[in-house]
């Protein structure tokens, strides 16, 4: 579509250059046309504001209703390599979300909570959330991650942080661990690592309480909370206490990690909260000397129950091992390699979940149904 476009620009200038204003107007119309997924109408459609500033490089700055600076950054890409003058295009994005949530102890810093959930364990649910925090991260947002699972929590070495404890500056609130910028609060930071915490459903659900409205959360994006799995109390405390905007299910293709999910889809449609859709995680594993692609816990479940359920397949990841050595020792690909194929991966599912979390939420969204009134 680009070269089209830039083509003709460079046919009608008989090799002379173009203009400032010529240049800008290409940029302008491309961005106007360009389609995806996530900009259904274009890239200006959805920007809160949009401008072209013209030196040695060309920088475009917009004004995005949630962080999609990777799809932006490959667009500018997409336009450099189709230019007919050696000039570099640019694209610096700033995320403006609208606060549609809050919570009580944070002083409405918290914009929009996402709670990520799994029917079972071991489909690696908070592998996947840190992952997920921090590629939203890298596409611009402000993000923190809860550790809502009081019986095993791992959010504190997935990040790193293990044997660290929380402050207070007020002795009221205490304040979030920083991981990388990501900011955290976990039960794991306030009981020892060796410590079982042996408790009833009414002690842990009150647990999750305390932890998630006595953190002093900074401004966020988005807060991820990390559910433990299943459909127990905590799952229905937050479902019916805490004003959860979405929810995001992880699974495996295997037939009984997908019959757990399914649970977790009904559970929040009978809550009434929304289901942005499914991550397929371990969904199959790449030989590094030839690339094959193996199925080891069966082919494309999540996908077929995304359809079945009504819900978007948001991605899907594989069985890596530097996945799962990042999460031994509490780093993160995104972090040291974020243009990686892994992060990449990653990144393109934060995409997806900020995106949908706006088309089926906010007022602003073209998805959105209007209301005209005749008098």
């Amino acid at each position: 579509m680009f070269g089209k476009i830039f083509s003709k620009k460079t046919q009608n200038s008989n090799d002379a250059s173009l203009t400032d204003v010529d240049v800008q107007q290409v940029i302008t119309e491309s961005l106007h046309n360009y389609r995806s997924t996530l900009f259904p109408n274009g890239v200006i459609d959805l920007s809160l504001h949009f401008s072209i500033k013209q030196e040695k490089s060309i920088e475009i700055n917009v004004l995005m209703p949630f962080p999609c600076q990777g799809e932006l950054d490959s667009l500018a890409d997409s336009l450099t390599q189709t230019m007919a003058q050696p000039v570099k295009i640019n694209v610096k994005t700033k995320v403006e979300n609208v606060r549609a949530f809050s919570l009580t102890g944070s002083e409405n810093k918290v914009k929009n909570i996402i709670a990520v959930f799994s029917g079972k364990g071991g489909v690696g649910k908070s592998t996947t959330t840190v992952n997920l925090a921090y590629a939203l991260m890298a596409e611009g947002a402000k993000v923190g991650v809860l550790d809502a699972d009081i019986y095993g929590p791992s959010i504190p070495t997935l990040l790193g942080l293990k044997g660290e404890k929380p402050t207070s500056v007020d002795g009221k609130l205490m304040t979030p661990l920083d991981a990388h910028g990501l900011k955290a609060m976990s039960i794991g930071f306030l009981v020892g690592e060796e410590d079982a915490t042996v408790w009833r459903g009414p002690m842990a659900s009150s647990a999750f309480n305390q932890l998630l409205n006595e953190t002093a959360w900074p401004e966020l994006d988005y807060l991820l909370i990390d559910m433990p799995p299943g459909t127990g109390d905590i799952q229905l405390t937050l479902a019916q206490k805490v004003p959860v905007a979405a929810a995001v299910i992880v699974t495996t293709p295997q037939d009984i990690a997908l019959d757990d999910a399914i649970k977790g889809i009904t559970m929040f449609d009978k809550v009434q909260v929304p289901v942005l859709g499914v991550i397929e995680n371990m969904s199959y594993h790449q030989c590094e000397n030839c690339g094959h692609h193996s199925h080891i816990f069966g082919q494309s479940g999540g996908e077929h129950m995304a359809k079945a359920k009504n819900v978007e397949l948001l991605g899907q990841l594989p069985l890596n091992i530097n996945i799962r050595q990042d999460a031994d020792f509490g780093q993160s690909d995104i972090i040291e390699n974020s243009t990686g194929e892994i992060a990449s991966l990653y990144r393109r599912i934060a995409r997806n979940i900020a995106g949908q979390l706006f088309f089926q939420l906010d007022n602003r969204s073209p998805s959105t149904p209007t209301v005209d009134i005749e008098k």
